[in-house]
C-alpha cells in the first residue's frame, strides 16, 4: 500500500445520507447488551453530522482497496507535514529527560499554563494590544477551548456562525443544547443563525440583515474558505457586537498565514476587549498538530450583562474541567516563541505558503474559480451547480487525490473543495500535474458531474 500522506485526522463533521443513519440506527437496536435505564443525550440526538475526516480516511481505504498500487497524495485533511525544527523538538526532549532526574522533575502545573508561556505569548502576539499575560490561558489546543468555552457560555444563548466555518463550532452548540432541529431542507439546525460567505460578499457577511444573537462565531482566516478579514471589516463585526451586546468568539488559529496588512487579531480593533474572545493554537503556527498546545485570551474588559467579569467565570472552568496543558509541550512552545524559534518556524510556514500558491495558480490555470491560499494554507475551489461529495470521488478516483467536500463544512460549501497546502513540495508539484491532466481533456470538470 502505497501512500503520499500529506495530511491526517480531525474532528469535523459531515451529513450522513438519511440511509445510512438508518443503518447506524439498527445496528444499535440490534446489541445484544442489556439496556440501562439511562436515557441518551437528547443534543447528541440532535446531532445530524459524524466526522468528516474520518469519513474520508474510510474512503481513502475504500479507494486503495480497489486501486491497491495507487499512489494516493492526501491534501485533504489540515495536519502539518514539516518537521519541528531542532532547537524546540530538542527544548522538549531535554524537558522530558530532565522528569527523569530528581532536580527536573514537576507534577501539576498551573492551570492557566507556565506563567513565562503566558508572558511570551502576550508580548509576541498581543505587544502592541495591551493584552495582559494574566489574560492568557493555556491549553491542550483551540479546539479543546471551544468546548469549555461552551460549557462556560451554557445553553440558553443564541449562536451566530460563519457558513461556510469549522463544523466544531456548530457540533459544540448542538452537545450544549444552544441548538434547535436538524431542517433536512435547509441542512441547518434552528437556532442557530447561519451568516453566509462567498464571493458574493467577499466572505464577509451582510451584518444589515443578520440578526442579534448573544454569540459569534467568527475565524480569521477563515476555515475552509481561506479569507482573511480586512481591517474594515473586523472594524464593522467589532461594531455590530458593542451595539448588540454581543460576544465574539474569534478564532485566530491561522493568523500566521496572513501576508497583506489583514488583522491578525481581533484585539487591534479598538473597543473589542468588550465584546471578544480570542483563541488560538500552535498546531498550524508551530506544526503541533500532534503535541496539542494552544491559548485563550480573555480580556479583563469583557463582561457578562449583570457586570461580573466573563474572565473569572472562565477562569473557574479551567480549574474545574483541565490540569493545564503538557509540560513538554510548553517547553516546546516557550522555545517557538524564542527568537530564534520563531525564525525557523516562519520558514515553515513560508513553504506552506509556497505549496498553496502553486495549488492556487494551478486552478486558475484550468479555469476554475478558486480563492483562499494567500492568507491562510487552505485553497477554496468552486464547481458550480456541482455536489461536493460527487466532485470529491471524482479526482480521487481520476487522480488518487484526496480532498475536502465542502458540504462538510455546512451548506454553504456545497458546489466547493478544499485543499490543503500541507504537505511535502514533491508531492504538491505531482497532484498538480495530476490536476492538470485531468482537466486537459477539454472538458470542464464541473459539467459532468452534476
Amino acid at each position: 500500500m502505497n501512500k503520499l500522506s500529506a495530511c491526517s485526522s480531525m474532528a469535523c463533521g459531515i451529513s450522513l445520507q438519511p440511509k445510512m443513519v438508518l443503518a447506524s440506527l439498527r445496528v444499535r437496536k440490534q446489541g445484544n447488551g442489556r439496556c440501562t435505564n439511562v436515557p441518551r443525550n437528547v443534543n447528541l440526538e440532535k446531532l445530524q453530522n459524524n466526522y468528516l475526516f474520518p469519513e474520508i480516511s474510510k474512503r481513502e481505504l475504500q479507494h486503495l482497496e480497489k486501486y491497491p498500487n495507487a499512489k494516493v497524495i492526501s491534501l485533504g485533511i489540515g495536519d502539518t507535514t514539516e518537521p519541528i525544527p531542532e532547537q524546540i523538538s530538542l527544548s522538549m526532549a531535554n524537558y522530558a529527560h530532565a522528569l527523569s532526574t530528581a532536580d527536573g522533575y514537576r507534577g501539576y502545573g498551573a492551570e492557566q499554563g507556565n506563567q513565562a508561556l503566558r508572558k511570551a505569548i502576550a508580548e509576541t502576539f498581543y505587544k502592541d494590544v495591551a493584552i495582559k499575560d494574566t489574560e492568557v490561558f493555556v491549553s491542550d489546543g483551540s479546539q479543546c477551548d471551544i468546548s469549555r468555552l461552551q460549557l462556560l457560555l451554557g445553553s440558553k444563548v443564541t449562536i451566530a456562525v460563519q457558513d461556510p466555518s469549522f463544523p466544531g463550532y456548530i457540533d459544540s452548540s448542538v452537545i450544549i443544547g444552544q441548538a434547535g432541529d436538524f431542517q433536512d431542507k435547509t441542512g441547518k439546525y434552528q437556532n442557530i443563525e447561519y451568516m453566509q460567505l462567498g464571493p458574493q460578499n467577499n466572505f464577509f457577511p451582510d451584518l444589515t440583515v443578520t440578526p442579534r444573537t448573544d454569540i459569534i462565531f467568527f475565524c480569521s482566516p477563515n476555515n475552509p474558505t481561506g479569507h482573511a478579514a480586512t481591517r474594515k471589516q473586523l472594524q464593522q463585526l467589532v461594531e455590530f457586537a458593542r451595539d448588540n451586546g454581543s460576544i465574539i468568539i474569534f478564532d485566530s488559529a491561522y493568523a500566521a498565514y496572513i501576508s497583506d496588512d489583514s488583522p491578525k487579531s481581533i484585539f487591534e480593533i479598538p473597543g473589542a476587549k468588550e465584546v471578544a474572545i480570542e483563541i488560538s493554537s500552535f498546531s498550524k503556527f508551530a506544526g503541533f498538530t500532534g503535541v496539542r498546545l494552544g491559548w485563550t485570551v480573555v480580556p479583563e474588559e469583557l463582561l457578562f450583562s449583570g457586570g461580573f467579569p466573563v474572565i473569572h467565570d472562565f477562569n473557574r472552568i479551567v480549574c474545574t474541567c483541565f490540569n493545564g496543558a503538557s509540560n513538554i509541550a510548553q517547553a516546546g512552545g516557550l522555545a517557538c516563541l524564542s527568537p530564534e524559534g520563531f525564525q525557523a518556524i516562519c520558514a515553515v510556514i513560508d513553504y506552506y505558503k509556497e505549496n498553496a500558491k502553486i495549488l492556487v495558480d494551478t486552478f486558475a490555470s484550468l479555469g476554475l474559480e478558486v480563492y483562499g491560499g494567500v492568507n491562510a494554507p487552505y485553497v477554496w475551489v468552486h464547481f458550480p451547480g456541482s455536489k461536493s461529495w460527487n466532485i470529491f470521488a471524482e479526482i480521487l478516483e481520476k487522480t488518487h487525490i484526496i480532498t475536502v467536500p465542502g458540504s462538510g463544512f455546512g451548506p454553504g460549501g456545497a458546489e466547493y473543495i478544499r485543499i490543503s497546502a500541507f504537505g511535502k513540495r514533491k508531492h504538491i508539484i505531482e497532484a498538480s500535474w495530476r490536476l492538470e491532466k485531468l482537466f486537459s481533456k477539454g472538458k470542464p470538470l464541473f459539467n459532468f458531474l452534476k
